[in-house]
């Protein structure tokens, strides 16, 4: 029987140069995807339309829609309407033994992708944990197929749970270790809530010490004066850490092709700071963050991000007036609960404000004093699965960096539009500020469907079904990496080395056929490792080009591809492998994520760093999945 050991494999290794900041490149054989950005000749406008109760409108079609740039009509090049269909019947997932794992979904991959953010920097304990609840509410409800990524936030980012459509996997994040309440270390107070008129034990007891002396309203207010100074950096602090941690969601979704929803859950916005009145220097707490927000929130439209926040304390009191609140303060002072009301509601109203202009800046919605959690995160799913996509070329072609403003008109009465306001017209070929989102724009660009197919916590694509198998090469450990590897400078060692064996049904291949009749492909095979910080810090990248014979080809269809390859892997941490088939003819690729604690504890691997093999033809072949077990 043929086996592919007889092809004639042109064998090249395909260099993915690891630096410092451990970011993989794009090959250089490997053409951009045609993407839709704000800094290029097209301009892509995501449009959510609902009736006057809050239901998507459909079957509106190009003549309907106006769209205008800074007051000037534009021509559409592109128009499409997306509409979350209903959910489809799921087939039976695949059954596959101990260490095998593939790419094949029994759920359509279609629609928006969601992204829920867990904000623990910005919110109080008590609130999360109200928070947690409520999306475990919603995913036991959540319509079938509904693809979602789980993201925190303290002083860094964290991935928690990469893009699934599988609520077990979702569900069993949201209630585990890693989706618990944690306390923001930059808040004063972590359980409550840094809000005006909570009572403030320091200022307390500094009145009961001082009691009648007559030195203590000077002393008093210089201790408000350097508390508010200092809650004022840590305020500053967040919003840098948020601005930072938002920056960086944009540039990882940016590679991600389509429309994308972020549902934030945050118990503050902390971007605004205004003056304080009450304070001997009322500028002292006044920290300016507006060019950063600018830059966040042109990068996340530039994304097709659109932002859904949520207000995680849900419906607010005033602290005064909580029953947990001594209010000893108010009673010395009758001036302050006046004072404190005044600023509850001014900060809550510029909380409040910054919400809606992140939201109407990208084409989302806020949501405010709620306590209607999960009907939110309801709402901000079906808004971002039903929308129209318009593109067109401005007609402006003087790329000067001013912003320019963008209108859609609708000639129908008594609907609701939500799109992004706006873009900064940049120069395509320079940056117009050498900062970090800018950069992030530029980098951006250099997409290509293998890059974003090897992200870390992306979703899985299918166009390439394959089945890994995936087990240690031996029990022993190592001082060096396996041969091949390209591996981060400052990876720790001593590491563990894994076989890789793809399994791939051929008749996923595109084949190419010569003028003598023989059948050729060209495919790339590539393992990356990533830490628990997302970073890529060691790869095995090969590519194979195969020519089998006319006559031999109908035979090579009953046998599936078969391909090795070894990585190493530090023994020590938290690591994850993602693992891709590129089919370079047709550009159509394939991916999926092990957690290597999942494979870690299997018998190695037999065969050790063996020449490619064939496993048998299955019997029969589901969808192009191949199901039998590597040789």
């Amino acid at each position: 029987m043929f086996r592919f050991l007889t092809w004639v494999f042109l064998c090249t290794l395909i260099y993915f140069p690891i630096e410092a900041d451990a970011q993989a490149k794009t090959p250089a054989q490997t053409q951009p995807q045609t993407t839709i950005r704000a800094n290029t000749d097209l301009v892509v406008v995501d449009v959510t339309v609902s009736d006057a109760h809050e239901n998507p409108v459909h079957q509106l079609t190009a003549a309907d829609f106006t769209v205008l740039e800074d007051g000037k009509p534009q021509t559409l090049n592109v128009f499409e309407e997306h509409a979350a269909g209903p959910p489809a019947p799921l087939g039976a997932e695949p059954k596959f033994a101990p260490g095998m794992f593939s790419n094949f979904s029994a759920t359509p991959q279609t629609g928006a992708l969601n992204i829920l953010l867990f904000d623990k920097l910005n919110t109080p304990v008590n609130a999360q944990m109200d928070v947690r609840n409520q999306v475990l509410k919603f995913l036991r409800e959540a319509p079938a197929g509904t693809r979602m990524a789980i993201f925190s936030l303290t002083t860094e980012l964290k991935l928690l749970q990469g893009f699934t459509s599988n609520p077990e996997l979702l569900k069993a994040m949201v209630s585990g270790r890693k989706g618990n309440a944690g306390a923001s270390p930059l808040m004063t107070d972590a359980m409550q809530g840094d809000e005006p008129g909570a009572d403030d034990p320091m200022m307390e007891n500094a009145q009961d010490a001082l009691g009648n002396d007559p030195n203590a309203a000077i002393i008093l207010a210089n201790l408000q004066q350097f508390e508010a100074v200092q809650q004022s950096f840590q305020l500053q602090l967040r919003a840098r850490y948020t601005l930072d941690a938002l920056n960086q969601l944009a540039r990882y979704m940016s590679n991600l092709p389509g429309r994308k929803n972020l549902i934030w859950f945050s118990g503050s916005f902390p971007v605004d700071i205004l003056p304080d009145p009450d304070l001997q220097n009322p500028f002292a707490v006044v920290a300016s963050a507006q060019d950063e927000f600018r830059e966040t929130v042109d990068l996340l439209s530039r994304s097709q991000v659109a932002v859904y926040p949520i207000d995680a304390r849900g419906l607010m009191v005033e602290p005064m007036l909580n029953a947990t609140n001594s209010g000893s303060g108010n009673l010395r002072n009758p001036g302050a609960f006046a004072a404190n009301t005044t600023k509850f509601f001014q900060q809550t109203a510029n909380e409040h404000a910054t919400m809606n202009a992140m939201a109407l800046a990208t084409g989302g919605k806020a949501f405010e004093n709620t306590n209607g959690l999960t009907q939110a995160v309801a709402e901000a799913i079906n808004a971002g699965s039903n929308y129209y996509t318009v593109a067109y070329a401005p007609t402006n072609h003087n790329w000067n960096g001013a912003y320019r403003k963008i209108q859609v008109k609708l000639d129908r009465p008594g609907v609701t539009l939500a799109y992004r306001r706006g873009y900064y017209a940049d120069d395509p070929a320079t940056p117009a500020h050498v900062n970090e989102a800018q950069n992030a724009v530029a980098d951006a660009a250099k997409y290509s469907a293998i890059r974003t197919a090897m992200l870390h916590g992306g979703p899985d694509p299918t166009q390439f079904i394959f089945v890994a198998d995936v087990r240690p090469s031996t029990a022993e450990t190592e001082q060096t990496v396996a041969q091949g590897n390209e591996a981060s400078k400052r990876l720790p060692g001593p590491y563990r080395r894994y076989t890789v064996t793809f399994l791939a049904n051929p008749r996923e291949v595109n084949w190419t056929i010569s003028a003598d009749g023989a059948h050729h492909c060209v495919l790339e095979f590539l393992t990356f490792v990533y830490d628990s910080d997302g970073k890529l810090v060691n790869m095995q990248t090969n590519g194979i080009g195969a020519g089998i014979s006319q006559d031999r080809f109908a035979a090579a269809m009953r046998t599936n591809i078969s391909y090795r390859q070894q990585i190493s892997v530090p023994v020590k941490g938290e690591y994850y492998l993602r693992i891709g088939i590129r089919d370079t003819s047709a550009d159509h690729v394939g991916a999926l994520e092990v957690p290597v604690a999942a494979v870690a504890t299997l018998p190695p691997a037999s065969g050790g760093n063996a020449a490619p093999a064939a496993g048998p033809a299955p019997a029969t072949a589901p969808a192009g999945a191949p199901t039998t077990a590597p040789r």
